[in-house]
């Protein structure tokens, strides 16, 4: 029995604006949420532990009760449902739903909570902290979040999908507010929405890169955690969803009410530009956080289904995700809001992927990983899912959560591995010759033994998360004094090096080497064989100030700066060539892993690793535990692939000599058992268009300098 009594009954009996006093109907317990269908709306909601559901309606945003409050006349297979003839998208509805209020069996329902409906997909009131959120005693339909029902109409105007291949994909991770806000090119009113990005500006860049995706951090509508809020702060990064199919409406430029219509205008300017959209989702757990949180949607509408509890203490959450609580995706009901929100997020929305945050989280059977748990049968069996692009955040924060290379097929993961070596080659500590080789090459000994290729590895050097790449050559410690928590707060584990001060320097010497090595960390990863992902601003040397936790920051501290100097221009021009290149050279793209042995009858290898005196790499020499040069051949003149068509796939051939020592390095330019000439494309020594025009003969020396990277490329008749 609650000790809460029913506030409902307190509501006004006055009609809403939209509907009459009509009896409801028994409408359907399928599909879930609200659903127009052009004469009405059905409700549908789930609860299985419910003793009744109450659909409350509003008459406006600022409403501080309901207008009406109706019962759901029916439940059918555990949904509750009914059908309002007459009323029409635009209406403004909550639930407040009845049920034990125990604790200590998991379970608070509380009727006077109005709770969002999980399958919202337009939200009319935002998220504001108020302290009758925690108050279970305290009506919440003054400030509670409130849904909207959806109108899907749209024109896409025959505008298809881009359908870039894995191995032709470039990412680029960006923050829809943040790429746009100080954006000097997009009008004022539309800087940080959907509609900014959609604008011509941002997308020129994007075109001018060579990006094929953006990879979008959340858009899910969010909450901020109130220990966030209380410090004048917010989440601006957005990994606290409470609605998984509503986009969230801060990023529109003219109100909630136009979130969907906006965020599908953007997506088919992206698309008409051959840019893909992929979004990073939050499945992982919501943002009502842990025991001693709001009661906003799940929590109130069946906790003990939704949530994963602890079975020593039902009132305490199971938390694999360090934010309070994990969804129940054991369950089949809360495995089916996902997946319909996926499916949604396709179908309706036309985007073209997701990027999974702590994935490990979503393949938890009941505690340890499960590589073939549920979550995995149902994607790669759906006809939908299972043709989109699918990227894993492989961990979590729970045992055994560290889960590189063991998603199965049709996954693409962030290959954290890739980001440390490089780190740690360019830091010039820890990283093997063989692991170095093997990462650049594209993993092979993460994702060839289940017969995944090489754009199975999402290599990255920087993300949102940590780091950017300027403050990763600028910074050996954090400085995250900005989030106010004592800098306790982000990983104290960058693998960065500050190049010989803390911070900002005058120090012309430290900054060309700061310069260089961006270069050399840009260099190989657009030259790595797997799919690379640009950080926004990284192109252009954008700084967080020693910051690698800023996701409270809704300020100037993330908000990409657009203003160019000769050295950012610079470095932009250096990605766009890089960029570039990859794309030209099907070399560096390849959609199989290397053989690394003789091919087509030749003594040709189509991959060769070179040591500095020109021969390739021996047994002794692989048993190297510290790797400070490597040289890698890379042939592209031969037949080593064909593409989808059985067309043979050629090109031109690399050498790439990287050096992580302090002092020059003279390398011989050997290994190829016949005569060759190379010219110089790129020697990061230097600023963009400032490498000499030179060309270097078989076997000749090329003084490799300090801290730096040589791309090559071989002139020689073809064989017959």
């Amino acid at each position: 029995m609650s000790p809460f009594h029913s506030l409902a009954s307190r509501s006004t009996l006055s009609a809403s604006k939209m509907i009459n006093h009509h009896t409801i109907w028994p409408g359907k317990p399928s599909p879930l949420g609200a659903t127009w269908d052009g004469k009405g709306v059905n409700f549908a909601l789930f609860s299985e532990n419910a003793t009744q559901v109450e659909l409350c309606l509003f008459d406006s945003p600022d409403s501080s009760t309901e207008a009406r409050c109706i019962s759901l006349p029916e439940k059918t297979n555990q949904v509750w449902h009914g059908y309002l003839h007459g009323a029409r998208p635009g209406l403004i509805y909550g639930y407040r739903v009845h049920g034990p209020h125990a604790s200590a069996d998991g379970q608070y329902f509380n009727p006077n909570k109005i709770l969002l409906d999980p399958y919202a997909k337009s939200i009319a009131r935002d998220f504001r902290w108020d302290p009758r959120l925690l108050d279970p005693a305290a009506n919440t339909a003054p400030c509670a979040p409130l849904a909207r029902v959806h109108d899907p109409t749209f024109h896409w105007n025959g505008t298809p999908p881009p359908n870039t291949p894995w191995h032709e994909t470039i990412l680029y991770e960006l923050h829809v507010k943040g790429f746009t806000k100080c954006h000097p090119e997009v009008p004022e009113k539309l800087r940080g929405t959907y509609a900014g990005l959609a604008c011509e500006a941002p997308i020129a860049h994007l075109q001018s890169l060579g990006v094929t995706a953006v990879e979008l951090m959340p858009v899910h509508f969010r909450a901020d955690e109130k220990h966030v809020v209380d410090r004048g702060l917010t989440n601006y990064w957005g990994y606290n969803t409470l609605g998984y199919f509503a986009p969230d409406p801060r990023f529109c430029s003219s109100g909630p009410e136009n979130a969907v219509a906006e965020f599908k205008e953007m997506v088919r300017s992206l698309h008409a530009a051959g840019i893909e959209v992929i979004l990073d989702v939050v499945y992982n757990h919501t943002a009502e956080g842990d025991h001693t949180g709001p009661v906003l949607s799940m929590r109130g509408i069946d906790n003990a289904s939704y949530y994963r509890l602890d079975a020593a203490d039902r009132s305490r959450y199971i938390d694999f995700t360090g934010c309070g609580n994990s969804l129940n995706v054991a369950h089949p009901r809360v495995l089916q809001l996902i997946m319909d929100s996926l499916r949604y997020w396709v179908q309706e929305m036309h985007v073209d992927g997701f990027r999974f945050d702590l994935a490990s989280a979503l393949a938890r059977e009941l505690w340890e990983v499960d590589r073939l748990g549920s979550f995995f049968d149902i994607i790669h069996q759906d006809p939908v899912l299972s043709n989109v692009k699918l990227i894993a955040e492989p961990w979590d924060l729970g045992p055994n959560g560290y889960q590189v290379g063991n998603f199965p097929v049709l996954w693409t993961e962030w290959n954290g591995r890739y980001r440390d070596c490089i780190r740690r080659f360019w830091k010039g500590t820890g990283t093997s010759v063989g692991e170095l080789a093997t990462r650049l090459a594209g993993s092979s000994d993460l994702y060839l033994h289940n017969g995944r290729r090489p754009h199975a590895s999402l290599n990255f050097i920087t993300c949102h998360d940590g780091f950017t790449l300027t403050d990763l050559v600028t910074y050996d410690q954090k400085h995250n004094e900005a989030n106010s928590e004592q800098n306790r707060d982000g990983s104290d584990l960058n693998d960065s090096w500050n190049c010989g001060t803390e911070g900002p320097t005058t120090d012309p010497g430290i900054l060309a080497l700061r310069a260089r090595q961006r270069r050399n960390f840009l260099t190989l990863l657009f030259l790595s064989q797997g799919v690379p992902m640009l950080l926004a601003g990284d192109e252009f040397g954008r700084t967080q100030s020693g910051n690698n936790n800023a996701y409270c920051q809704d300020n100037t501290l993330s908000w990409v700066d657009w203003s160019l100097d000769a050295e950012r221009l610079d470095l932009l021009e250096f990605v766009r060539s890089l960029i570039k290149l990859r794309r030209a050279q099907p070399v560096f793209r390849r959609r199989h892993f290397f053989q690394g042995r003789a091919i087509h009858g030749t003594d040709i290898k189509d991959i060769y690793w070179l040591r500095p005196d020109g021969a390739e790499m021996s047994d002794v020499d692989w048993a190297c535990t510290h790797a400070c040069s490597l040289g890698m051949g890379l042939v592209g003149d031969q037949i080593t692939e064909s593409d989808d068509h059985g067309q043979a796939i050629r090109g031109d051939s690399f050498l790439i000599l990287m050096n992580a020592r302090d002092a020059v390095i003279p390398y011989r330019l050997g290994a190829r058992r016949r005569e060759v000439n190379w010219s110089l494309l790129i020697d990061t020594t230097y600023s963009h268009g400032k490498n000499p025009p030179l060309v270097f003969q078989h076997m000749s020396i090329y003084r490799l300098q300090p801290r730096s990277i040589v791309i090559l490329e071989g002139h020689y008749a073809p064989l017959p």
